[in-house]
């Protein structure tokens, strides 16, 4: 027999007292069982965050839609913001990138694994050079050549080309062009990016021969949502190892690639499951 589909139900709002009480007593006098559950108070910003997993108990439970309606009263009583998805269903998602091939080969994979659950609707880039690996995945390959002079125009067909595929998050897995305030803005909350660590200690090219030069111990990869601010995002997930004296440029630069695939994995499991909300400038990651 199947199991009935799980919803999830996250929410953020002023903390107060009675909040969990009225939620769960919603879904419970809802007919509907709960699977998983974390909250956290943010004493600083005294604010409220929770995410529930629930299904239907009995035949009778109300349709998706109707615990909408039913819940947003709740939700306005306690000035929620919140949301109601179905578990099962892909996020829609872009992958934006350049020329380096590892975070996209990296999440491809874990898809197909079904590691992700996500629906890979097109890869965006501005050079062609990954063109047969996405469509060798039956993925559309869209080229959007970048210089001086069509900067903004590539950037708007960018944005249209996400509201045109329905697109929920746009992964930038490794695309090395700097957004605009404006795209920004828009992509605010739904845009992942990866970069390494050193930033921004080590700015600019080459920046594993400038740790190796420096001497550095301790390298990693930092997954963000992207914010005008560059590279200053609310981060999602980190990942960092030892190194010393015996790492060339080039073994940092290839422990530097497995990280950075595993910090944006993580951090688009994690969106994607509906675990992270955005905080200020940090984030609360239920793992």
């Amino acid at each position: 027999m199947l199991q009935p589909e799980c919803s999830i139900l996250t929410v953020t709002c002023p903390a107060r007292t009675g909040i969990v009480a009225a939620i769960t007593g919603f879904l419970a006098d809802s007919s509907c069982y709960i699977t998983e559950m974390a909250q956290y108070d943010d004493e600083n910003t005294q604010k409220f965050f929770c995410r529930i997993m629930f299904r239907p108990d009995a035949v009778l439970s109300p349709e998706v839609a109707e615990l909408r309606q039913g819940f947003s009263r709740i939700a306005s009583d306690f000035s929620m913001k919140w949301q109601i998805t179905n578990a099962q269903r892909p996020t829609r998602v872009i992958l934006m990138v350049s020329k380096a091939d590892h975070c996209l080969v990296d999440l491809l994979y874990r898809k197909n694994k079904g590691d992700l659950n996500m629906d890979v609707v097109c890869v965006v880039s501005n050079h062609m050079d990954l063109r047969s690996l996405a469509e060798r995945e039956g993925i559309r390959f869209i080229c959007l050549p970048v210089d001086r002079g069509n900067k903004a125009e590539q950037e708007a067909r960018m944005l249209d080309i996400v509201t045109e595929t329905g697109a929920e998050l746009v992964v930038l897995a490794r695309y090395m062009q700097i957004l605009s305030d404006d795209a920004c803005r828009k992509l605010e909350g739904m845009c992942i990016n990866i970069h390494h660590s050193f930033l921004p200690g080590f700015k600019g090219a080459r920046p594993y021969h400038q740790a190796y030069d420096r001497g550095v111990k301790l390298i990693g990869a930092t997954a963000h949502y992207v914010t005008s601010d560059l590279d200053e995002g609310p981060i999602i997930e980190q990942s960092v190892e030892r190194v010393d004296h015996t790492f060339q440029p080039e073994n940092l630069a290839a422990l530097g690639r497995d990280l950075e695939n595993s910090a944006l994995a993580k951090a688009v499991k994690l969106h994607i499951e509906r675990r992270v909300f955005v905080d200020g400038n940090k984030t609360v990651v239920f793992k």
